[in-house]
């Protein structure tokens, strides 16, 4: 890629660029979403919902792969299994190859890849709420930001399809316990 070439990335291969297969189709799952294809199932997976509310419009091959990997609910682990998924995946890397956005050995993003996404980092700042934002700029935010940008546009669905982390907290009655705290038994006393 020469220095004045422009590479127009798309959101699933800016998610494979910045966070790996796990991140390309967890951006994939979300277009599905947005588009009303899938919502989650059981917790921690995803299932088809019918008719997509966006019938007529293109699919992505990524997304129209986890779309027809989904006859039952899975889960993002499950989906990066499926051999169309993995397929689609593979092809992905094989047009970010070609661009010499990644090299082969040993893997990973090229300058030219970093720069890239510098680029769009720079173009595309985490949002603060969903509200204004298109089903592209919530893609791109996404696909740049991960997990953060997830629990601000999406939180609910990513946390029941299980795209993002439950969060668990190590103590929930430290403070109840505390001696500094007016419900301790043992407390101090006036």
């Amino acid at each position: 890629m020469g220095s004045g070439t422009t590479v127009r990335l798309k959101p699933h291969e800016v998610a494979l660029l910045r966070g790996g297969p796990r991140a390309a189709v967890t951006v994939a799952v979300l277009a599905l979403h947005l588009l009303g294809a899938v919502e989650a199932g059981r917790p921690g997976t995803v299932r088809v919902s019918g008719e997509p509310a966006g019938a007529g419009q293109a699919l992505s091959p990524l997304s129209e792969a986890v779309l027809t990997s989904l006859q039952q609910p899975a889960g993002v682990t499950e989906l990066l299994d499926q051999p169309s998924v993995r397929q689609a995946l593979d092809h992905i890397r094989g047009s970010l190859l070609s661009a010499d956005l990644l090299r082969t050995l040993p893997p990973r993003r090229t300058r030219a890849a970093r720069r890239a996404l510098d680029a769009l980092y720079a173009a595309h700042p985490l949002p603060a709420g969903r509200r204004g934002l298109s089903a592209d700029d919530t893609l791109m935010a996404v696909a740049l930001y991960g997990d953060p940008a997830l629990t601000v546009l999406a939180a609910r669905f990513a946390l029941r399809a299980g795209l993002t982390a439950r969060v668990e907290v190590a103590d929930k009655g430290l403070l109840r316990h505390s001696e500094r705290s007016p419900y301790s038994c043992g407390g101090v006393s006036d």
